[in-house]
């Protein structure tokens, strides 16, 4: 379920096959080195005054790790 609101939701602006788009790329070579405290705030609360929304109505904290991890794995199907 998780993986399908990543590849729909998130894909509709960072790119279908998360490579970028209007939002930045989500490829685990893109993620490499970001704090996951940062990427986690920045999916819980978006980041104002762009396009990138916050998910926190839609998912909690523990999802969001499990959707950090799993991009920097590489978005295993």
């Amino acid at each position: 379920m998780i993986r399908h609101l990543v590849r729909q939701d998130c894909g509709s602006c960072h790119g279908l096959t998360l490579k970028g788009g209007l939002g930045s790329p989500l490829t685990a070579e893109a993620l490499a080195g970001r704090p996951d405290e940062a990427l986690l705030a920045t999916i819980l609360n978006g980041r104002p005054g762009t396009a990138m929304p916050p998910w926190r109505p839609f998912l909690t904290e523990e999802e969001a790790k499990w959707v950090i991890q799993w991009l920097k794995d590489g978005a295993p199907e």
